[in-house]
């Protein structure tokens, strides 16, 4: 199976605070699974590390460096077939770094690994 995480999803993974929810650990830990983290969840990190939340046992870069080397999770850039999906999706919310990883979910036919029900607002698959 291939799907996109969202940023939740990932940092439960690597950095607590606790456990991962039991599926979310589930879908990470299937080696069979080709997961990605898109860059947009990356540059959230480090917009919430710079307002202090959360804290982080290690730098952000090294820590994306490490799982990215060590586990089947694969970095999704940005493109321009992403960024216009954007424009054509409804106003469910305004966080811009979700509304990414619907664009993504939709052009690329991930499922998105959230336990945020707002993605189904968009039609995408969430697990």
């Amino acid at each position: 199976m291939r799907a996109l995480l969202d940023t939740q999803a990932f940092l439960y993974s690597v950095a607590g605070p606790g456990p991962p929810p039991r599926h979310t650990l589930t879908i990470i830990e299937d080696l069979e699974n080709d997961l990605y983290l898109s860059i947009a969840s990356v540059w959230e990190m480090a917009i919430k590390l710079s307002i202090g939340k959360p804290s982080l046992a290690r730098p952000l870069a090294a820590l994306v460096t490490t799982q990215l080397a060590t586990t089947r999770i694969f970095l999704l850039p940005i493109n321009i077939e992403h960024t216009a999906a954007v424009a054509t999706l409804p106003l469910h919310h305004r966080d811009p770094f979700d509304r990414m990883l619907v664009a993504q979910s939709t052009v690329e036919r991930l499922p998105i690994v959230s336990g945020d029900g707002a993605f189904e607002l968009y039609g995408v698959e969430r697990l």
